[in-house]
């Protein structure tokens, strides 16, 4: 049985990740949970990790994916699908008998180049591959493409360099959404997206790149992230 505390942040991991396709920052979930240092989150997620409710992926820093969900959690939310995709392979695969419907239901995206995570890159135009994505990633009414990310400025929201992520054509974002940015018309960016009047704020979850600001005129959505593949 889980503490009240420890089921709360395991609910907003699974939000996040459910909204975004990565997990929040350790001071996302500081905040959301009104806590006065991490070293709290710190230890209510290796309870979690213990009870075997999430795995902390190696090497890779804050990055949680959820195993599973409490019998309550997972019926209010129709039943758990991760949306973090594992790139490696067992030895032996499963006959395709022994998969569940979900497992070989996959769609081709096109893979559209490069994005940075970064220094922003000049802006995709090009297919460059494809890539097979389940189905239940694909998020809401519209065009779905992938990106290879390249840069490490959004590792804090668990994308890291080489990661492929998934993205729902749209022009518009909502704040705090992580969003395919077109800068000035020639540069593209993957970047956390805040609106503040007339101005547009792009910024990275890495200390290391202070945040970006722009007139709105000189920023289009192009896109909003809605899954992760990784593989390792």
């Amino acid at each position: 049985m889980l503490t009240k505390k420890q089921l709360d942040l395991l609910s907003f991991i699974h939000n996040r990740v459910q909204r975004d396709g990565v997990p929040p920052s350790f001071d996302e979930m500081k905040e959301a949970l009104d806590l006065r240092s991490k070293s709290g989150i710190h230890r209510l997620i290796t309870a979690l990790e213990e009870r075997g409710f999430i795995r902390r992926l190696a090497h890779r820093a804050r990055a949680i994916e959820i195993v599973k969900l409490p019998d309550s959690m997972a019926s209010q939310a129709g039943g758990f699908k991760p949306r973090v995709i594992d790139g490696d392979r067992p030895d032996s695969p499963p006959p395709a008998s022994a998969l569940p419907v979900e497992a070989v239901h996959a769609i081709n995206l096109p893979v559209m180049g490069q994005i940075a995570a970064g220094v922003p890159i000049e802006a995709i135009n090009q297919l460059s591959h494809s890539v097979a994505v389940p189905g239940q990633m694909l998020s809401g009414a519209g065009n779905h493409y992938a990106l290879e990310v390249k840069g490490d400025s959004m590792i804090d929201a668990g994308i890291n360099s080489g990661d492929v992520v998934v993205i729902r054509e749209t022009s518009v974002a909502d704040n705090g959404d992580i969003v395919v940015a077109l800068v000035e018309d020639h540069e593209a960016t993957l970047k956390r997206y805040i609106k503040r009047g007339n101005s547009i704020s792009l910024e990275a979850a890495n200390p290391a790149y202070p945040p970006r600001v722009f007139t709105d005129d000189k920023v289009k959505v192009q896109g909003r992230l809605v899954g992760l593949i990784r593989t390792y």
